[in-house]
């Protein structure tokens, strides 16, 4: 069990949280959720001891063991990737270093006997003789191969270190489990693999996380940062953010009866509940629900963009033709020799082997990139595009008001309508006067999205586009572009997001395509047939 007691957090110009007291109990999953700026990164590094609260104190049952995941991927350059991984238990892995070093000693003494025969108990008592095993067992379910444990992780790949550290983050059952965006960098596999140990995981989990999915299927819990304070709620993150809507929407009807408000609460409750599936953690979940008291259904404070996209025209019969596409960076073969034909109603997610393939792809396709082959769009179509790295669109010192400006059409280049049109994308009075080159991450992809709602184009192509976003804008963003009329060609690693927008899916390798037409994400990761040739082809 992990207990926050009257922690407060107390910067210069204000208070980020303000007598914090929660208690964290093993066999539950806690998603830490709240809007971006909330602290949510700085409540986990007081929970492990990074940060100092102004106030208050975090404590844990004797002898209990935190581990978190660390994104300090150059940290172990030199160290045996199964050494980074035993490393997460700290204890034993010390054990077992000193416990080594004394039988390397070539005078070995009766001091020495004494002190191995200690270590040896100490050792055993902590699991030391499975260690190898299991740290080697959950580097094979990442997908890291047995020929990379005894190489220095100076040898790895960046997703590589990201799993090593995933690895040694949930090595040895700690009794506390700190999870900051534990989804990036991950492959499909690694990510359904994760969810599943979590799912089994008897102790406690505390995840930040900007999946939706991911915190659907393992969190028992919402712990949700709002006004400074941090208050838990039952169930995952769909049951609070649609419990939380119909609270606010029952809040302002007040011409409702409080009895009709309350059976309407009661008959969400019992809908939600209903639909929980048979998995370990959605059991949890039914228990809790199936008592959770009315008064703890609350409206949030939480502010959603307004994402609309409009085409200015239809698409002719043409979306897009590639032909024996091939892509270099830096002398290393991309993709190699690809063809795929795209049509006018498809919703495509480009799938691939990592983010460098499908960014490669996305601007090959908007002629960013130097590339071989055929790139053919339909003559009807207009793309508006959202790249990954959108740092060359903001160098100026333009206002967002001025910069947005110029995608403005006659009738739209004005003022009084530009500051109504930021405003519903959250930057509201002066806040539109900021200088687009000083922005946070999030406050830019939110201007890429005003900019591409402003070009009315019927082609959106999209590479990334829920990075930096907020669950809430991520939403948004996710039913805008289901409404969508147009074509959307995306790359993201949102589950949720590729589920309910693509209708045709398309897997990236150095060796072709597999191309999966009228089938959805969550069809296409179901069948066996398809995920075989997937692997398969990645293998090569």
């Amino acid at each position: 069990m992990l207990q926050v007691s009257d922690i407060s957090l107390q910067f210069s110009d204000r208070k980020l949280f303000d007598d914090v007291n929660i208690k964290f109990l093993p066999g539950n999953c806690y998603g830490l959720i709240g809007a971006n700026g909330a602290g949510k990164s700085t409540f986990l590094k007081i929970l492990a001891g990074d940060i100092e609260a102004t106030t208050g104190h975090t404590s844990m049952g004797p002898d209990e063991r935190m581990s978190i995941l660390r994104q300090n991927h150059f940290d172990y350059e030199e160290v045996p990737v199964l050494d980074v991984v035993l490393m997460g238990h700290k204890k034993l892995y010390d054990v077992k270093v000193e416990k080594d070093a004394i039988y390397l000693k070539e005078d070995f003494t009766d001091e020495d006997g004494m002190r191995s025969a200690e270590l040896e108990g100490e050792f055993a008592e902590l699991g030391g003789w499975e260690a190898e095993s299991d740290a080697a067992q959950l580097l094979q379910n990442l997908g890291i191969s047995d020929e990379l444990h005894n190489q220095n992780m100076s040898e790895l790949t960046n997703g590589e270190k990201v799993k090593v550290l995933l690895a040694q983050a949930l090595f040895g059952k700690p009794d506390v489990l700190l999870l900051d965006e534990p989804t990036n960098g991950l492959d499909i596999q690694s990510i359904n693999w994760l969810e599943e140990f979590l799912i089994n995981f008897e102790n406690t989990v505390i995840v930040v996380s900007h999946d939706r999915h991911f915190l659907n299927k393992v969190c028992t819990h919402m712990a949700d940062l709002d006004f400074g304070k941090i208050k838990l709620f039952v169930g995952n993150y769909d049951f609070w953010k649609e419990s939380s809507e119909l609270a606010l929407k029952l809040q302002g009807d007040s011409n409702r009866k409080a009895e009709e408000k309350i059976k309407e609460l009661q008959d969400f409750i019992a809908r939600f509940s209903a639909n929980a599936s048979k998995s370990k953690q959605a059991t949890s979940r039914k228990k809790m629900l199936d008592k959770i008291e009315l008064d703890e259904i609350v409206p949030s404070s939480r502010k959603y963009p307004f994402i609309n996209f409009k085409p200015d025209r239809e698409i002719g019969n043409d979306l897009l033709r590639v032909e024996n596409l091939s892509v270099k960076i830096d002398g290393e073969t991309i993709i190699d020799n690809i063809s795929f034909i795209l049509n006018p109603d498809d919703k495509t997610a480009f799938i691939g082997q990592n983010d460098i393939q499908t960014t490669a792809l996305i601007r090959a396709l908007m002629g960013d990139i130097d590339y071989t082959g055929e790139v053919k769009w339909g003559v009807t179509t207009s793309q508006a595009y959202l790249p990954k790295d959108n740092s060359r669109d903001f160098e100026s010192g333009e206002t967002i008001l001025d910069w947005l400006r110029q995608f403005a059409s006659k009738e739209e280049d004005d003022n009084t309508f530009l500051r109504g049109f930021l405003g519903r994308m959250l930057f509201s009075g002066e806040e539109v006067n900021k200088s687009v080159n000083v922005l946070s991450g999030g406050e830019k992809v939110r201007v890429m999205l005003s900019k591409l709602m402003l070009l009315k184009s019927n082609v959106l192509v999209l590479d990334d586009p829920t990075n930096h976003l907020d669950l809430e804008s991520i939403s948004s963003l996710n039913d805008g572009l289901t409404k969508y009329k147009g074509s959307i060609l995306f790359a993201s690693h949102d589950h949720e997001f590729i589920q309910t927008v693509a209708n045709h899916i398309v897997v990236l390798s150095k060796n072709g395509v597999i191309d999966r037409i009228g089938e959805t994400y969550d069809e296409f990761l179901e069948n066996a047939e398809v995920q075989a040739k997937v692997k398969a082809l990645w293998a090569d």
